[in-house]
Formats: structure tokens, C-alpha cells, sequence
């Protein structure tokens, strides 16, 4: 199954930076670390080790901007082999051939993604899915059993739904394999590449799996959830005669069930009672199921298969932080991990399951080693009505954790949630001399259905009261100055900024809004055609009447709003579009409001463009610094906004 994307922009020059904060004078903090090493391109990112095992691909800067790169293993004959000028690639997958490299890249942000395909020794690079700038392709999946082939959904056929189609890999020839009939959100292949499971999403909310023995065989009803039950297939069984599922039916929390396909009964295989299970690692070679993933205070690996737990326990020592698995060889051999941590970047390995060893690759980003990064503790709290919210608070080196200026940062979706580990956002501010308190608000994923079905129709209540809630927690605990508390968010998160000032005025002192929809009605009139499978659920979980969804909306609070605001958008943003950052402009001006308005005419829904980041990071820094207080970078000459602002 294939997720989505983000962006942002910004207007008047109403702010000028103040470069006297209180805490800049102050020698016991750590130097200020350059928002070219926090926001600059990675020096490399994200390794893939080739099928054969002989060729690491990975991302890394090319003429300013981010290609794709690959080395023999041990050897040092780096080199590019595929790149885009007018916008950094951001990921890469090995065909099965190991021949090529095959990557999804849109235009501006708008998230029409085409698939291409890159000869790792020619450097040509085609595009194999030319169905036109309006249509969305996105790799679907490549098994190295099947050296010619790939599978890839798209919406050629019909703007709103995504059909699956076989590609050849030789010749380029794309052949519809699955029709979607109109009410599919998701697909699901066996172990022979073949597509033999669905996700019904119906008119009420409620989801169904369904299942089939072979392409020419009529589905037939696996499982069906409520709209307050979340199910969704993970994987096929090594025999393909059962099916993986995550299921939160006849529990609180999403547990790992194992489906007979044959006769309809399950098992449990595994479960947290108040964590939902996360994401599976299966064994290239054999197909099994070896590890499931719970996401608790951080990331944690439960085994399932024996086999696999010396590995883990040899990976454990081989790193410290939080393990994730990004790719494997054919045979299975060979993994490539990444370990997260809270205070540096993030570090890149390649482990030998035969030896038991690791070898290190690099890390993403060098230059942060030289700098003291700030500790991120998962804390919880209790919200007004009882209900316990869990969240990270990062605190900045150097300053007693006492009445401290705060920034409130609220991750999208809603329906997601903040993690444990390093965070280039989290580390910026915390570095200026903010503390940085993350929230996994009622409504956020990953702590079971009550809590997510809490935020039901809550956009600008309890979810809004959770955020309220957390402010008046770090205040009581000592360490927020509650006249110094601004609120900063990208996409939902920019919502709740919006409805933050909007719904409770006095609370905040500033905001940052990033791409954040003020107008719920226009925000689900505009968004993407191939969203239509789940507008049940944004019916469900937002509201489905026009009086309610205005009284979620900031724009029609917009008189209420008493702190400066700075706004950010982008052009080309297919799920915000930019009239929901237009409107509120235009209502906060009529009101003589403060804001500062930035739009970047080649982005989308967030800021893909380094250069575009550091432009508005370097606004976001001086506005904080003035109204907060924090130290402040000054801007360099190229860091303007000015051309950007409307």
C-alpha cells in the first residue's frame, strides 16, 4: 500500500527580527548549530543494498540537489547515477536485477509521482509510467524473485481509484492486472506477485479485507470492521495460504492476526494491550514472518521466529537507539539497518546474518556530531476530562529546565503520531533555547481505537483541549513560562496553530502555521480526486455536516485571533490547497491582525527544497526570536523571503 506527502508559503515583512533575545547573551548554552546543518541536504541518506548483494545505493547531494548514488560494496567508486535539478529524489529501490535503480519523483509538489527506472551503468533513465502530468503512479512492489516485473498502482483509468498494473520490465509495457471497481483503497500481492487481497472502504466508515485464491476467482469477504475498528493486511504467509492482518476487532489496541484462507479462522500472533502493532519484517529468502514492531515510548522489535532472535540481540549491541530495517538481499543474508537516536543523526549499517556483524556505512548527517544535542523524554499527563495523553519533551542543553519559553509543536495527520528520536526540528528549536513539547493528542494512531475514536468530531474540541492542556502541564510542572508559549504545526498541525489562536486567544503568544487548513468545508471540497475511497472517514472522524464542520474552522474565529502569526504554503499543495491559507490572510488583514504570509510557487504540501526550508526556517527563527525570545541565526543573503511574501 503507498502513503502521500507534504508543504508550505508565506507574506509581509511585518516582523523584523530581534537579535537582543534574552538568552542569546547566555554563554552557558552551546553554539548556535547552522540551519545548513540542520536543514541542508543530508550528506547521505537512506542505503539500499542491491538483490546480489554487491552494490549499495543510497541519496546524496549532486549538484546542490538530491540524486541517487551507488558503490560497490567495499570499494570506494561512488558515483551518481540519477538526478533531477529542479528537485531533490527522495527514495530509491534496487530491480530485482540489480542492474537498475527505480525511484517516484512528482513535479512541484503537486504528488502526481511517475515511476522511472534508472540503468545503474548507462545512467539512462525512463519513464515507465508516461500516463500523463495528471495522473499518480506509485511502485506498489518489486520481489526479486521476478526479475522483470514490478507492480505499480495508478489512477490512469479513473482520477479517483488506483488500478493495479503488471510493468515489464525490459520493454516498458504496462498491462492492467486488477481493475479497481471503484471502492478499493488498497491492494494486497502474495508471494507470487499476485494480487489476491483488497480494502473495501464503505459509505458508512466501516472497512472490509477481501480476499481471492487466484486473479480470475470472484472475491469473497475475509473480515469487516466497524468505522471504529481499524484493520488493514500486512503481508501473505510463506505457503500464501494465510494472510497477516492487523486488527483492532474484538480489541482495544490493533493486534497481528494470522488468517487460514482456506477456512476463515485466525490466530493471534501478536499484541499489546495498549499499543497497536506496527510494521512486519519478513525474511527475503524464506517469505516468513520473523519480527513485528511496536511503537511504545520507542520503537521496540518483538520476535516471532526463533531463528531471529540472536540477530537482534546482536544488533542491539551494535548501536545504540532505535532499530529499523530498510532493506535485505535476495537470500536474506544481508540487511541494511538504520538506528535512531534522540541526540545525533541518524546511523546507517550493513549486517551479516551468517557472522553476526555489523558494518558501519555513515551517518546522514556528519556535521551534527560536532554539536550538543538535547535529550527527548516521553512524558504523559492527564487532560481535563481524565483521559491519560502521552507526548515527548525535549528541553534545551545548557539552562536550568525552569520557566523556560516553549514551543507547542503538533505533529499532521491527525491521524499519526509523534515518535521518539531525532528530530531536525526538535533539535533547532531546542538549540535556540526553547523547550519543545510534542503531544499525541486523543485522535493520533498507535495507542488503540478508544483513544484514536476519542478524537471523533473533536478537531477544535477535546483534540484542541488536549493541546491546551499540555501547555497548562508544562507550566505546572515549572517548565514553561506560560507567557511565552507559541504553537507550530505543518498540516493538521497547522490546523490546530490556526485553531489554537483562534479558539483559545489567550493561550498562545505567537504561531507558526504550515500549510494548515482554516476552512474545513473548502479543505474537503479541494482535496485530491483519489481520496474519494476515504471520504466516509473524514465524514467519521471530522464531522459531515456544513454548520459543523464552520464550527471546527478557524477562519470563522478569525476576529478572535490576538497573537501574531506566520503562515506558510505552498503553490502547488494537492491536500491543502492555497486558498485555505488565503482565506485566513485575508480575514486576520481585514481585522488588522498580525501575519506574516510566505508562498513558495514550487512546492507542495511541505517543503521538499532544501533551499526553501532554510528561506523559511530563517522567518520562523526570527519571528520566534522576537516574540519569544530565543536566539536567533541571522538570516544569509540567501535566506530571503522576501520575493516569497505576499
Amino acid at each position: 500500500m503507498n502513503a502521500s506527502r507534504i508543504r508550505a508559503a508565506l507574506l509581509t515583512a511585518l516582523f523584523a527580527p530581534m537579535y537582543a533575545a534574552p538568552l542569546a547573551a547566555r554563554a552557558d548554552l552551546p553554539p548556535l548549530i547552522p540551519r545548513a546543518v540542520l536543514f541542508g541536504n543530508p550528506q547521505k541518506a537512506a542505503p539500499a543494498i542491491s538483490p546480489n548483494g554487491a552494490m549499495l545505493a543510497y541519496l546524496a547531494p549532486y549538484n546542490g540537489v538530491l540524486s541517487i548514488w551507488v558503490r560497490t560494496l567495499g570499494e570506494s567508486d561512488d558515483r551518481v547515477v540519477a538526478t533531477d535539478p529542479a528537485r531533490p529524489i527522495r527514495n530509491a529501490v534496487w530491480q530485482p536485477d540489480s542492474r537498475h535503480v527505480l525511484y517516484e519523483q512528482d513535479k512541484g509538489g503537486n504528488e502526481n509521482f511517475h515511476v522511472y527506472q534508472t540503468n545503474i551503468a548507462t545512467k539512462s533513465t525512463r519513464d515507465l509510467t508516461p500516463f500523463g502530468d495528471k495522473v499518480r503512479s506509485d511502485i506498489e512492489s518489486v520481489d526479486p524473485r521476478f526479475p522483470n516485473l514490478i507492480l505499480v498502482t495508478s489512477n490512469r483509468r479513473n482520477p479517483q481509484v488506483f488500478d493495479v498494473y503488471r510493468i515489464d520490465l525490459r520493454t516498458a509495457a504496462a498491462t492492467l492486472d486488477t481493475r479497481n471497481p471503484g471502492n478499493i483503497g488498497g491492494w494486497a500481492e502474495d508471494n507470487r506477485l499476485v494480487v489476491r487481497a483488497a480494502v473495501q472502504n464503505d459509505p458508512d466508515g466501516s472497512t472490509e479485507i477481501l480476499v481471492r485464491p487466484n486473479p480470475s476467482a470472484p472475491w469473497h469477504l475475509l473480515l469487516k470492521a466497524s468505522a471504529d475498528d481499524q484493520i488493514s493486511p500486512v503481508a501473505f504467509g510463506a505457503d500464501n495460504r494465510s494472510l497477516y492482518v492487523s486488527s483492532s476487532v474484538g480489541a482495544n489496541s490493533s493486534r497481528l492476526l494470522r488468517y487460514d484462507l482456506s477456512t476463515g479462522a485466525f490466530s493471534v500472533v501478536a499484541s499489546d494491550p495498549t499499543y497497536d502493532v506496527g510494521s512486519p519484517l519478513i525474511d527475503a529468502k524464506t517469505r516468513k514472518l520473523v519480527a513485528v514492531s511496536f511503537e511504545r515510548d520507542r520503537a521496540e522489535w518483538d520476535v516471532i521466529d526463533p531463528a531471529y532472535q540472536a540477530d537482534l540481540d546482536a544488533l542491539k549491541k551494535l548501536h545504540a537507539g532505535d532499530i529499523g530495517f530498510l532493506s535485505s538481499t535476495a537470500n536474506g543474508r544481508r540487511l541494511i539497518v538504520n538506528y535512531l537516536v534522540d541526540d545525533g543523526p541518524v546511523a546507517y549499517y550493513s549486517y551479516d546474518r551468517a557472522t553476526k556483524r555489523g558494518t558501519f556505512l555513515f551517518v546522514s548527517r556528519p556535521a551534527l556530531l560536532s554539536y550538543k544535542l538535547a535529550p527527548m523524554q516521553p512524558i504523559t499527563y492527564a487532560a481535563s476530562d481524565g483521559l491519560t495523553v502521552h507526548g515527548y519533551l525535549t528541553l534545551p542543553v545548557g539552562v536550568a529546565p525552569k520557566n523556560l519559553p516553549m514551543v507547542l509543536y503538533v505533529h499532521g495527520g491527525p491521524w499519526a503520531r509523534d515518535n521518539w528520536g531525532y528530530s531536525g526540528y526538535v533539535q533547532w528549536l531546542a538549540n535556540r533555547g526553547y523547550a519543545v513539547l510534542q503531544v499525541n493528542f486523543r485522535g493520533s494512531t498507535g495507542y488503540g481505537k478508544s483513544f484514536l475514536n476519542a478524537g471523533n468530531r473533536q478537531w477544535a474540541g477535546t483534540m484542541h483541549q488536549d493541546l491546551i492542556d499540555a501547555k497548562s502541564w508544562a507550566v505546572a510542572q515549572g517548565y514553561a513560562d506560560p507567557a511565552k508559549v507559541a504553537i507550530m504545526g505543518g498540516s493538521y498541525g497547522g490546523y490546530a496553530t490556526l485553531a489554537g489562536v483562534a479558539f483559545s486567544p489567550n493561550a498562545f503568544a505567537a504561531g507558526v502555521d504550515i500549510v494548515g487548513p482554516s476552512n474545513l468545508n473548502t479543505l474537503l471540497a479541494s482535496i485530491p480526486p483519489y481520496w474519494s475511497t476515504v471520504r466516509a472517514t473524514f465524514a467519521v472522524r471530522m464531522g459531515d455536516t456544513v454548520d459543523f464542520l464552520n464550527s471546527q474552522s478557524p477562519l470563522f474565529k478569525a476576529d478572535q485571533i490576538r497573537v501574531p502569526l506566520l503562515i506558510g504554503q505552498g503553490a502547488n499543495d494537492p491536500r491543502v490547497n492555497e486558498r485555505e491559507s488565503d482565506q485566513i490572510v485575508a480575514a486576520m488583514r481585514k481585522n488588522n491582525e498580525p501575519v506574516q504570509y510566505i508562498v513558495f510557487p514550487d512546492e507542495g504540501h511541505g517543503f521538499a527544497r532544501p533551499e526553501n526550508n532554510r528561506r523559511f526556517d530563517a522567518a520562523v527563527e526570527a519571528f520566534l526570536g522576537k516574540y519569544l525570545g530565543g536566539r536567533v541565526e541571522p538570516a544569509g543573503a540567501d535566506e530571503s523571503v522576501t520575493a516569497f511574501e505576499h
